[in-house]
C-alpha cells in the first residue's frame, strides 16, 4: 500500500473547469494536487482557492529564478495564498534561496519551500554540453541539494534515482519531491529519469508527483486506487 498523503497530482490542464473535473473525482483521498505554471498563468489564483475549498494541499509549482530580491518579492506575493508548498530553482543561488526562505518565514502561510535541482527531462548529455555542467547528473544534484540545504530550505525537486544519495548526504528529514513517475506499461513521455511508484516509495522520496498516469486516466479516482493499492506499476 502507497499512503496517499505521499502523491501529489500534477494537475497539467490548461482551464480550471478540467482541473476541478480531475479534483471532485479524488475527493476522499488524501493526496496533494500541484498547480502549475500551465494552469496557474491561465487561471489565475482562484484555482488555489477552489483546491482548498475541496480539502486538498497545494504545491503551486512555478519554480521562480530571478535575481534575489525579485524572487523574494514574488514569493512574498504567493504566500498570500494559501498554498501549503512553493518552489524556486536551485540554480539561482544561494542569497536568492535565502531570500525566498526569508519571505516564507515572515509569511502566515509559511508553505514548505523547496528547490529544483536539475529537471527529470534533463540527460547527462544536455546538463554537459548545453549547461556547461560537467560530471553525471548525480554529482550535480547532489551539489544543488546540499546548497539547497544550506540555505535553509525544506528539501528539493529530483528524480526517485537520486532520493537515497540526497537523504545520506542532507539527512533523512531533508525533503525529497520526486517527478518521473510512470506505470511500467506507460510512455514515459518528455521524462527522461523515471522509475514506477512502488520503487519511488523503496527508495525513500517523501512525495511522487504523478501527473498524466492520473490526470489521463478514463476513471482518474481508478487510477489513483490502483496506485495507492499497489496493483498498477
Amino acid at each position: 500500500m502507497i499512503p496517499s498523503e505521499k502523491i501529489i497530482v500534477a494537475l497539467d490542464y490548461s482551464t480550471k473547469a478540467e482541473a476541478l473535473k480531475t479534483m471532485k473525482s479524488l475527493q476522499g483521498h488524501k493526496v496533494w494536487v500541484k498547480i502549475g505554471m500551465e494552469l496557474f498563468y491561465a487561471e489565475g489564483p482562484q484555482v488555489i482557492h477552489e483546491a482548498k475549498e475541496l480539502g486538498f494541499n497545494v504545491f503551486l509549482d512555478l519554480k521562480l529564478h530571478d535575481i534575489p530580491n525579485t524572487v523574494g518579492q514574488g514569493i512574498k506575493s504567493l504566500c498570500r495564498l494559501p498554498i501549503d508548498m512553493i518552489n524556486v530553482h536551485g540554480a539561482g543561488g544561494q542569497v536568492m534561496m535565502e531570500k525566498a526562505r526569508e519571505a516564507v518565514e515572515a509569511s502566515k502561510t509559511k508553505p514548505l519551500l523547496i528547490a529544483v535541482t536539475q529537471l527529470t527531462s534533463t540527460t547527462t548529455e544536455q546538463m554537459n554540453t548545453e549547461q556547461g555542467i560537467q560530471g553525471d547528473i548525480l554529482e550535480s544534484v547532489i551539489r544543488f541539494a546540499k546548497l539547497t540545504k544550506a540555505s535553509g530550505l525544506d528539501g528539493v525537486v529530483s528524480s526517485p534515482h537520486e532520493v537515497r544519495a540526497i537523504k545520506e548526504q542532507c539527512g533523512e528529514s531533508f525533503l525529497t519531491v520526486t517527478p518521473g513517475i510512470r506505470f511500467a506499461d506507460s510512455e514515459s513521455q518528455d521524462q527522461k529519469r523515471i522509475t514506477t511508484p512502488s520503487h519511488a516509495l523503496k527508495l525513500g522520496t517523501d512525495f511522487m508527483v504523478i501527473g498524466r498516469p492520473i490526470t489521463q486516466a478514463s476513471d482518474p479516482k481508478l487510477a489513483l486506487e490502483k496506485i495507492l493499492q499497489g496493483t498498477k506499476e
